[in-house]
């Protein structure tokens, strides 16, 4: 499953940088407006350590986690939605994305201009939020009567254009789509920006991040979203150390785990994905799947095939197999059972599929 996210922000708020760090890339970073002119693509392990233990255990020759892919957009400016600095090609990019990462600069750095002429937090998050929801008034404006011309004959479309019209309510008063709780499905068709889950990242001086002040507020700011604090530098320069090391820095920002692996797992959950773990001598692996899916659904997630024939899924809980120490214990205690198709997958189910082409 292909899951993508693109990173937005203001001019200079750190994205590029930002994006360097997640996927270890040299992409340009420049002090300027509108360095990132065409669209950067990176993925992304998402972090699993269950991976390198049951790696471990099947003496696997390779681990393989699941995998976000993150899209580092050029930068946004006031009047994006009306064609202002590269607004077409920077909407037109969203569009493509499952979900929007909004970088905010709240770091005060003298020597890296601010589009706007000051930092303001809750004045860049509004100003980029205005901008989506003016482009999607936009496309709303020219679907409204295609919808309704076929309303007349059909009565499914006459209850999307219910729908539709409870959107563009909702975005005249300045709301997101997403925020609404609208039937997201019935608004597929129209691909609006602000129907994507948000996730937003605070870029902060280091000594701003152990303030709890200061995170209290930020986070305020964008409630019931999750707010991810992160000095993008140090991103960078985590990269760089030994564990030990890395351990130390994190520690002194008060921080437990780096902002990055931070997102890639927010990201995950942000879109309602699990994961699920394969395990042989092959390889030790992460599928991506959505939560809810079923047996046949996530056999399907490896190759269709599996999911047309499948019969049964073998499964033990990765923590059952890894108090037992082996699959051959695990079965012996009892704790390898034996699915159909209407099991439920639930996060770190390790499996091996029965399937009949």
């Amino acid at each position: 499953m292909a899951l993508s996210i693109g990173i937005v922000g203001l001019p200079n708020a750190g994205k590029s940088t930002l994006f360097n760090a997640l996927t270890a890339n040299d992409v340009l970073a420049a002090n300027y407006p509108f360095a990132t002119l065409e669209p950067n693509v990176g993925v992304v392990g998402v972090p699993d350590p269950r991976l390198d233990v049951l790696g471990e255990m099947f003496d696997s020759a390779k681990v393989v986690p699941a995998t976000v892919q993150f899209v580092d957009i050029a930068g946004l400016v006031r009047g994006a939605s009306e064609g202002e600095g590269l607004g077409n090609q920077f909407l037109a990019h969203i569009r493509e994305t499952d979900a929007i990462c909004q970088v905010t600069r709240a770091f005060r750095d003298p020597n890296v201009v601010h589009v706007d002429g000051k930092v303001s937090p809750s004045g860049d998050i509004g100003t980029i939020t205005t901008e989506l929801i003016l482009a999607d008034l936009q496309t709303i404006e020219k679907a409204l009567p295609r919808l309704e011309k076929e309303a007349r004959q059909k009565k499914d479309v006459a209850e999307t254009v219910a729908v539709v019209r409870q959107a563009q309510e909702a975005l005249e008063k300045g709301e997101t789509v997403y925020a609404t709780g609208l039937d997201l499905a019935t608004l597929r068709e129209l691909n609006l920006l602000t129907a994507k889950p948000f996730i937003y990242v605070f870029n902060c001086d280091e000594d701003e991040l152990t303030s709890d002040e200061l995170r209290a507020e930020l986070s305020a700011l964008v409630a019931p979203a999750q707010a991810i604090f992160l000095d993008a530098k140090i991103e960078s320069e985590l990269l760089e150390l030994p564990p030990e090391e890395r351990a130390e820095l994190l520690e002194s920002t008060g921080q437990e785990e780096s902002g990055l692996k931070m997102l890639a797992r927010v990201g995950f959950d942000t879109l309602g994905l699990q994961t699920f773990l394969t395990a042989g001598p092959k390889e030790s692996r992460a599928w991506t799947i959505r939560k809810g899916s079923t047996a046949p659904e996530a056999a399907g997630a490896i190759h269709t095939d599996f999911q047309r024939g499948f019969i049964k899924a073998e499964i033990v809980s990765y923590n059952d197999l890894v108090d037992a120490g082996s699959i051959v214990e695990a079965r012996s205690r009892g704790k390898v059972r034996l699915e159909g198709k209407d099991y439920v997958m639930a996060d770190g189910d390790v499996v091996e599929f029965k399937f009949n082409v």
